[in-house]
């Protein structure tokens, strides 16, 4: 059991925070490979997307492998990260694509693995 003590630690936050800032460079400059390795490889990982729904690290891979790489940039406008003691974490934003006005809004779930910090559930949507 967690209890409050464990509940965003100043250095697993930061740890957290590191990992998602590095996705959100890959995400916006189409780094595909640091994308992939920061996905959980497992079928029991998966993405719900604004426009898809997959499930498992493969079907991710074969997605972000075929997506546009044009009008990935936007700004972030507001992150918040919870960790939950020194291996789960949730990281969410919302965001808006450069040229648009519509809200989006991008929900993580991260877990500490071997290799590091590795996103096991994620949630991409658009408001109205």
């Amino acid at each position: 059991m967690i209890d409050n003590a464990q509940i965003n630690l100043p250095e697993v936050v930061a740890e957290v925070r590191a990992a998602f800032d590095r996705y959100e460079d890959a995400l916006v400059h189409n780094k595909v490979d640091v994308l992939d390795e920061l996905f959980w490889n497992s079928p029991h990982t998966m993405r719900y997307g604004a426009t898809e729904n997959l499930y498992g690290y493969e079907a991710i891979a074969a997605f972000r492998a075929g997506r546009p790489s044009q009008g990935l940039m936007r700004e972030l406008l507001r992150v918040e990260i919870t960790t939950y003691g020194r291996d789960f974490a949730t990281a969410n934003c919302e965001f808006r694509r450069e040229g648009s006005t519509r809200t989006g809004r991008q929900s993580q779930t991260w877990m500490r693995t071997a290799p590091g910090w590795r996103v096991v559930a994620a949630h991409v949507s658009l408001l109205g």
